[in-house]
Formats: C-alpha cells, structure tokens, sequence
C-alpha cells in the first residue's frame, strides 16, 4: 500500500485496483466516513461512484447506517415515521483514527463513530484484496463494530422506521449509473425484484464491461437479507435492520463479513458462483 493525496491505494496483483479516502473533507449531512473509491477492475475499469447526482451522500464503498439510536450515518434525509424522509441535525461522522497495518494488498482501520460529542461506537476495519484470476480480484471487507457508549443501542432503518423495502445500513457498494440500468441475478434468480431482500450465498450486478459479485462470507452476514437497486440507481449493500432493529447492548460486539469479486466483462451465474467460492475459500 502506498500513500497517494488523502487516502492510501490497495494494490492487487501489482496494478492499483482501490483508493481508500480516510478523512473526507464533506458537509455534515453527508455523515463522512472513510470510503473506497476509484474501485477499478484489473483492466483499470471503474466500478464505483462518489456523490452522485441522485443520492450525493453515496461513496463509492463504505460502511454506513441511517439509523443509530435515532443519529444518521448514512447521509442525507432521515426518515421518521409518520412524516417521511425529513432533513434533520442528527447526522454522525465516522472519525478514521488510525491503521494497525498497511500492507500493498490490505490494512486494518480503527474508525470511531461519533455524534453530537459522543462516541458510539468502536469499529475495527479489515481490507485485502485478493488476485483471482488474470480478469478478477475480490475485495474483502471485514467490520467488527462495538458498542462503546455506555449503554444500550439499537440500529433501525427506513424499513424498521416505516418504509417497506427500504431497509438499507450496513456494508454498501455504490457503483457507476450507466446509459443502461445494470443486469443483476442470484443463485437461483434473475431481476431486482428477485433478489431484493432476499437472503442469499451471494448476488451479482453486471455493467458496461464489469461484473461485481456480492457474497456474505460467514454465516451471521449470510442471515442479512440483501438490498439491492438497479432500475433508479446501481447500488448494492447488506440489511443490518431487515425486518426489525438490531440490538447492540452496552459492551457488545457485531461482525460482518463481504467478500466482492471484481471481474472485468459479464459473467454468468455459474462464472459468478465459481469465483465466489474461490474468493471466500481464500
């Protein structure tokens, strides 16, 4: 890994294929936290997007929750039963402290989560990225988040907060809006209706020359059911709070692990489940 601006670059059988940005110089509705973006393949294809025009609070690839005890790490309006998406004072930064390690192909963050003066929350942060093949590599994302408040939380989302299908917070990949909306699939199951919400080994979203395979890599982030766009905007990310708030007590630890592949062309569902199960046997 090497420092390069504001952030440090994740190498990838020696080619540059991530840009990590630990301090974001934003706006405080943007809730800054650390991100990955250019996210490329290894033929230098981005697949990733910053600030885009629809949902500007969306970077590239990141770790973000709308809902922390009522304070917004996500970005941009909350949404508050009973009144819909509203602009409130409540949004958290995630405060980059520091890297245990950096290595060429990986590092280890420790990033604090803070709001209104407190601090929330403790997270420890695992990057690496692995070769695969000539045309793909896999990002592999670790987050061991722990309550460190003092007392009890709960993380909620639009969905637990009222808004049916909208139950986005946890690991998200913002990828590029291109001319044509992307083609993404399951195991057994084609379409974004098919694979919204539903739990499942791993998904897939195919652009204009690139593929991205999603897959949780232990068994607790299997259980979250997946949140994924593709007609409105190219997005796809984990359900931390699908059906109901996840409890973080007082000293408690949650863990979750996404492992994505990063393929240069289209793939088909037996190409994506072969490099998932590569990627997470790695």
């Amino acid at each position: 890994m090497s420092t390069e601006g504001t952030g440090v670059v994740l190498r990838a059988a020696g080619r540059a294929v991530a840009h990590c940005v630990t301090r974001p110089a934003l706006s405080a509705d943007h809730s800054p936290r650390p991100y990955l973006h250019p996210v490329t393949t290894l033929a230098g294809r981005t697949v990733t997007e910053v600030l885009p025009e629809d949902h500007v609070h969306h970077l590239g690839v990141s770790v973000a929750v709308p809902d922390v005890e009522g304070c917004n790490f996500w970005g941009g309006r909350t949404f508050v039963r009973g009144r819909g998406p509203v602009a409130l004072d409540n949004h958290g930064t995630q405060r980059h402290d520091g890297f245990k390690l950096c290595d060429p192909d990986g590092f280890v963050e420790d990033v604090s989560w803070t709001a209104g003066g407190e601090r929330l929350l403790a997270e420890h942060r695992t990057v690496a990225a692995v070769p695969l093949t000539d045309t793909a590599w896999a990002l592999d994302l670790t987050f061991s988040v722990a309550n460190v408040s003092g007392r009890d939380l709960s993380i909620g989302s639009p969905a637990t907060n009222g808004r049916p299908g909208a139950a986005y917070g946890g690991f998200f990949w913002r990828a590029p809006k291109e001319a044509s909306a992307p083609v993404v699939f399951g195991p057994g199951a084609d379409g974004e209706e098919a694979v919204h919400g539903v739990r499942a080994g791993w998904v897939a979203m195919c652009g204009d020359g690139w593929t991205l395979v999603f897959a949780g890599a232990t068994e607790t982030t299997r259980r979250d059911p997946w949140f994924v766009r593709a007609a409105e905007y190219p997005g796809v990310g984990s359900s931390l709070a699908y059906g109901e708030r996840l409890a973080v007590p007082a000293g408690e630890t949650f863990v979750r692990r996404v492992v994505t592949v990063v393929a240069d062309g289209r793939l088909d569902r037996d190409g994506a489940a072969a490099l998932v199960r590569k990627a997470v046997a790695s």
